[in-house]
């Protein structure tokens, strides 16, 4: 009798463990297209910015092509730590163009430059936002991984650590210097 409830009791134990696992596993995919949702929206947005700085200095090509470079490479990044590297390339090059603003004060009056410019603030915000709700969660699976008893489970159905999304922050960036 007591060796069924004890058999009972285990194969309950792993059966929400694994549940556990699953729920982890599919929370980790939704954080990541989150933010896979605000980075296509930041790509999206980029055109957009870098024709409306063309037409006011247009003599910054150079500044324009880093940014469309570092767009491509962005959009072409295929795992975690490539995006996270990628995403650190762009927005230095994203704060070049917005640096230019400050030499051409005409293009900060132009309604559109400031629109995008305010556009692409916010999606930068709901990146951050999406950045730390994936991470959350990524730690929750690789704690839960590693974690002994649920580290059986996991070891004995494969769940793996995840990688999480780093970018650099804000205040480690050096300023951008604008030269002519």
């Amino acid at each position: 009798m007591w060796s069924i409830i004890i058999v009972a009791v285990i194969a309950l134990w792993f059966a929400l463990s694994y549940n556990g696992f699953v729920t982890l596993r599919n929370r980790v995919k939704e954080a990541w297209s989150d933010i896979d949702v605000q980075l296509k929206r930041r790509y999206d947005l980029i055109p957009n910015l870098v024709e409306t700085v063309k037409g006011y200095a247009s003599h910054e090509q150079g500044t324009l092509d880093r940014v469309i470079q570092a767009r491509s490479q962005a959009m072409q990044a295929k795992s975690v730590a490539e995006h996270g590297a990628a995403e650190n390339q762009l927005t230095g090059a994203l704060k070049s163009l917005f640096a230019l603003s400050e030499a051409y004060p005409q293009l900060r009056a132009v309604e559109s430059f400031t629109k995008l410019q305010d556009e692409l603030t916010d999606t930068e915000d709901k990146i951050q936002a999406a950045r730390r709700f994936y991470n959350s969660t990524v730690m929750s699976l690789n704690t839960k991984v590693e974690q002994f008893p649920s580290n059986v489970v996991a070891n004995l159905f494969s769940f793996k650590k995840e990688e999480f999304f780093e970018i650099e922050d804000a205040a480690q960036r050096e300023a951008v210097k604008v030269q002519f």
